[in-house]
């Protein structure tokens, strides 16, 4: 398994710089006993309570680039306090990343309280994501019927060749991403409209649309 060190303390004290070195230590040591492979560790000075951690950004960003399947923490409220701690555990889960602490000595063991929480909050944004594809379904079906073909807004059909690429409407994929849906959404409304594709595809040909669209500006901006 790919795991992530994540160690925090909430202030700048010099004090609290020996917490994180024995955090980072403890935590390394809690992998090496259960055979997982650290792959980055993050250490932050922030409020558990802040939704605006650098750390936790880079989290986010590791989650879509690199996704690893533990996150390994000193305790719970390493990862946050409040709604805060409640917010990054639905993240987490969503994206299917076990949660190992020290004080556990291995995954993680909820309160029944915060259990509870995460379960409502599961269910209300599986009915919003369903409330949310079927608008995009309509809306898609409705486009169809006057005359709209998604296949031919295929992109990057130069990339990759000798390789068979799977036909799919990378502006819809863009368009989606842009309104906040994460990968697998994505692929999950994709597939409800015929499309037989994997997030990691999704995934794929966005950075490749993405890339194409960088490379474009540059060339635009070179020749003025």
């Amino acid at each position: 398994m790919k795991g992530v060190i994540y160690c925090r303390v909430s202030t700048n004290k010099e004090t609290q710089e020996t917490s994180l070195a024995r955090q980072k230590e403890e935590l390394k040591l809690l992998a090496q006993n259960n055979n997982i492979e650290v792959i980055s560790v993050i250490e932050e000075q922030a409020s558990g309570y802040s939704l605006e951690r650098e750390g936790i950004y880079n989290l986010m960003d590791l989650l879509a680039t690199d996704p690893f399947d533990v996150l390994l923490v000193q305790d719970e409220t390493r990862i946050g306090r409040g709604n805060a701690k409640i917010a990054f555990f639905h993240l987490l889960k969503k994206h299917n990343v076990l949660i190992y602490s020290i004080i556990d000595n291995g995954k993680l063991t909820l309160s029944e309280s915060d259990s509870m929480v995460l379960q409502i909050v599961s269910i209300v944004e599986e009915y919003q994501r369903k409330l949310h594809n079927l608008k995009i379904k309509r809306g898609m079906k409705k486009a169809v019927e006057e005359g709209y073909n998604p296949l031919k807004n295929l992109k990057n059909n130069h990339l990759s060749p000798g390789r068979e690429r799977k036909e799919v409407p990378v502006e819809e994929i863009v368009r989606l991403r842009h309104n906040k849906l994460t990968f697998h959404e994505i692929a999950a409304t994709l597939r409800g409209l015929g499309f037989d594709i994997s997030k990691a595809t999704v995934n794929r040909r966005y950075k490749e649309y993405m890339l194409q669209k960088e490379d474009s500006t540059l060339a635009n901006k070179s020749e003025l």
